[in-house]
This record gives C-alpha cells, sequence and structure tokens, in this order.
C-alpha cells in the first residue's frame, strides 16, 4: 500500500478535533478525505481547516459514499455500543477513544461485533503511544531478560486530578447549532443507578491507568483489596506481581502529575506522563541501577519532542498498513471493563462494612 490512506471521522468534537482530526491531518501518509458531523456548519469550516473533501450529515451516509483504509469515531463512550458495531459491518479498520464502553454487556457485544467483521478495533489507550512509555516497556522487558537488577517486584501508578486538558482545545471550533439527541447505551442489568453512576465516573476517571498497569506488567491483574475511601486499588498480576492504583491522594490545580514507578530488586524506572493533551511534548523517565558488582547510578534519558495522539495516530496507519499489531484491541480492552466493574462492587462491599450496612 504505497499511496496515502484514506482515513473517513465521524464525529468532529472536542476530542474529535484537537485529540485526533490535528494530528491525522499533519501525517504525510494519510489523508482525512471525508467527516460525519451532526452540526453542518461546524462540519464545514472542521473540514475547511484540515483540508477535508467531503461532509456529511451522518456516518451512515459517510460509509455509503466513501470508500476508506481507516475510520476514526471520536464518540461519548456511552454511544460505543450501539454505534461501533455499525461502523465494523464496513469491514474497514477502526479507532476509537477508550473506554472501549460504558458496560460489560456493551462492551461484550461490541467483542462479539469485532469477531464477526473482518476489520479489526483498535481502542485508544494513547499513553501506550508516548515515546516515554514505549522506551519504559522496552526496558522493563530487557531488565527482565538480563535479570541485572534482580526480579521484578512491584508497580505503582499514581494519577490524581488535575488539568488533563493542558491548553490543547485553543483553537478548537465549535457551535451552537442545535442537533437531536442521541441514543446512549443503555444501563447494565446488574448494577442500580448510584452503582452505575459511580461504575461511569471509574471508567471515565481511571481505565487508561487501569490498562497502563497490565500493558507495563506485561501480563493481566486482578484486584486484590480496595481502600474504601477510593484512594487506593491493590492487585496482583497473573504472574504473582503486586501493584497498586492510587487514585486522587491529592488534586492539582493547573499541573498533571501522572506516574508510575517500576521497581525491581536493585532498582527502579519512573514514567512521569504529561497531560494527556499536552502538544509537542512527551513523557519523561528517571532511572536508578544498582547491579552487583557495579557503580550505582541515576539516569534521565532525553525523549523526542512528540506527543502521545499523534504517535498514535501513526499506530493507526502502521497497523492499517501491516506494519504492526493495534496496540490494544477490542478484546483486551474488554478486559479493563470487566476490572473496573470488579472494582466498583468491591468499593461498595468495603464501604458497607465500613459504615456497618
Amino acid at each position: 500500500m504505497n499511496r496515502k490512506l484514506k482515513i473517513g471521522f465521524v464525529g468532529a468534537g472536542a476530542m474529535g478535533q484537537c485529540a485526533h482530526l490535528r494530528n491525522f491531518a499533519s501525517l504525510p501518509d494519510c489523508e482525512v478525505v471525508a467527516l460525519a458531523e451532526l452540526r453542518p456548519e461546524m462540519a464545514r469550516q472542521v473540514a475547511a481547516r484540515h483540508g477535508v473533501a467531503r461532509v456529511y450529515p451522518t456516518h451512515r451516509e459517510l460509509l455509503a459514499h466513501e470508500a476508506l483504509d481507516g475510520i476514526v469515531a471520536a464518540q461519548p463512550f456511552q454511544r460505543h455500543g450501539l454505534l461501533l458495531p455499525e461502523l465494523l459491518k464496513a469491514g474497514v479498520p477502526l479507532l476509537t477513544e477508550a473506554p472501549l464502553a460504558s458496560s460489560v454487556p456493551a462492551g461484550e457485544r461490541i467483542v462479539e461485533a469485532v469477531r464477526a467483521s473482518p476489520a479489526w478495533l483498535m481502542v485508544g489507550y494513547q499513553r501506550r503511544c508516548d515515546p516515554a512509555t514505549q522506551w519504559v516497556h522496552g526496558e522493563i522487558g530487557r531488565l527482565r531478560q538480563t535479570g541485572e537488577l534482580g526480579p521484578l517486584r512491584y508497580l505503582r501508578v499514581t494519577m490524581p486530578p488535575g488539568d488533563w486538558v493542558a491548553n490543547g482545545f485553543n483553537g478548537m471550533m465549535t457551535s451552537d447549532e442545535t442537533v437531536r439527541a442521541l441514543e446512549h447505551e443503555p444501563p447494565p442489568a446488574d448494577m442500580d443507578a448510584p452503582m452505575y453512576r459511580a461504575y461511569l465516573g471509574f471508567v471515565n476517571g481511571y481505565i487508561h491507568q487501569v490498562n497502563l498497569i497490565r500493558h507495563l506488567l506485561g501480563e493481566d491483574w486482578e484486584i486484590v483489596s480496595v481502600d474504601p475511601t477510593g484512594v487506593v486499588l491493590q492487585g496482583r498480576s497473573a504472574g504473582g506481581l503486586p501493584c497498586v492504583l492510587e487514585m486522587a491522594p491529592w488534586t492539582n490545580s493547573i499541573d498533571w502529575q501522572e506516574s508510575a514507578l517500576i521497581c525491581f530488586e536493585r532498582g527502579w524506572l519512573r514514567l512521569d506522563l504529561p497531560a494527556p493533551l499536552a502538544f509537542n511534548r512527551a513523557g519523561s523517565v528517571e532511572l536508578c541501577y544498582d547491579p552487583k558488582g557495579g557503580t550505582p547510578e541515576r539516569r534521565r534519558p532525553q525523549m523526542p519532542w512528540e506527543h502521545a495522539m499523534r504517535r498514535q495516530a501513526i499506530a493507526f496507519c502502521q497497523a492499517i498498513r501491516g506494519e504492526i499489531e493495534p496496540p490494544c484491541t477490542a478484546e483486551e480492552a474488554l478486559k479493563d471493563l470487566i476490572l473496573a466493574r470488579d472494582y466498583i462492587r468491591a468499593l461498595q462491599e468495603a464501604q458497607a462494612v465500613t459504615s456497618g450496612g
């Protein structure tokens, strides 16, 4: 496939424009040829800015008239279970934001639709595409293979709330056009309204970190215990490694302080990640090496000036061309929804015990 890839977009809202479209439009090996957007005037303005040739009022018209190599669907995740199976019928590789869906049953329906389609679905866990995450992931694998720092012993991810936008919506086009209300996935039958609200809050806030833990460990993990205050989640990997997710141990007003600490017997790696919509900025890495018979040292490798969302767009194009596998599939993303459900159930049980209920 030596020609430019033809990419279609479904949705041009805040994330559609600022997290995805501006990155795909900047890639030399692809062309965003069509856009489906319910707001016609905004669609025309967005298309003119990014050189998109054709606009359509809905995804159905787009699919009926375009021969595409890939589709990017930037939609509220509560609509994924309704929209993605329909898009997958087109048989075209598909990229969508995480989480996969707003419930486990909806996620299962999406996975079934993927299996019935000749296409695949890439779920946008963009933290995996940050240059610093990629470097750390490779270094973890190397250290586990060489054994020079002993065995891997512990992993902790911390993500206090903060300014995740980091001015990333600057220049975004908006509209006051009135559009019809769109249908959303129904709540799952096994959750009442308060539990479902808590579940949506968790997957909206921390599903990326749930996935990052699996990515860095290189294996699945399960929940061991939860703090009834909702600050700490303790887990254990399939290989028996302890892991922790710290949620809101503090709050930032205008900063973003997401990090991962990966501990070996004789050293550690620390990954600090920028705000998700930070532009032209990768994460940073610090390492502590204390090998047997060697000199202990600290290192801070320099990462390239490239952000995760752009790398994610590049990865989607590479996967379409068959150069790499999609970084995260629907099947794996479903595991995150199941973990989130397990967490909310455990949290409510812990809170009931604490309150004496």
